[in-house]
């Protein structure tokens, strides 16, 4: 009798901890969003882009730059204009039209605001939630008396960089977010 009883609990401790466990794994919490909109996006590598600083109504040097972007793979599949060009014309308004850059205070230079500028316009242009991130590898300022001086002297040397951002390398090989 006591066998038949203990089997009986047995049985239903068994019973209820299968239900319980089954439906703990049922109800798991769904992916994280993150990973989801990184497997959405693609990235638009950047080339590399040379800007010349205009005052006076002449070059006073050139902005060297390479600016990557993240953006939706369905909104930026097939846009009327490539975005590699969109972005160059980004740039050149940022650097040149609004000169975001200040050369006599490169430290007080805003990566954050100059990637939030350049996200905020392309969507304004393509539509909203097309890029997704700006991925910033360089923003470089040259002299041009230190660029014509290098090339008299036959360009042993290279001409002095005034460094305003090195940014991250963006990498195609390894997915964002992994």
């Amino acid at each position: 009798m006591i066998k038949i009883v203990l089997t009986g609990v047995w049985v239903c401790i068994v019973t209820l901890a299968a239900v319980y466990f089954s439906i703990h794994l049922a109800t798991a919490p769904a992916s994280a969003p993150t990973e989801t909109a990184a497997r959405d996006t693609q990235l638009v590598k950047g080339e590399t882009v040379t800007i010349p600083m205009i005052e006076n109504g002449g070059v006073r040097g050139y902005f060297l730059g390479r600016v990557s972007l993240m953006a939706d793979k369905a909104k930026a599949s097939n846009p009327a204009v490539p975005l590699k060009d969109i972005l160059r014309d980004e740039l050149f308004t940022l650097l040149v039209g609004n000169k975001m850059v200040d050369l006599a205070h490169t430290a007080d230079f805003n990566l954050v605001t100059f990637r939030t500028s350049i996200k905020d316009a392309m969507n304004k242009r393509l539509g909203d939630g097309t890029v997704t991130d700006v991925l910033v590898e360089q923003l470089d300022y040259m002299n041009k008396d230190d660029v014509k001086a290098n090339a008299v002297s036959g360009g042993n040397k290279p001409p002095p960089v005034t460094k305003i951002v090195e940014g991250v390398k963006a990498d195609e090989s390894s997915p964002p977010g992994h």
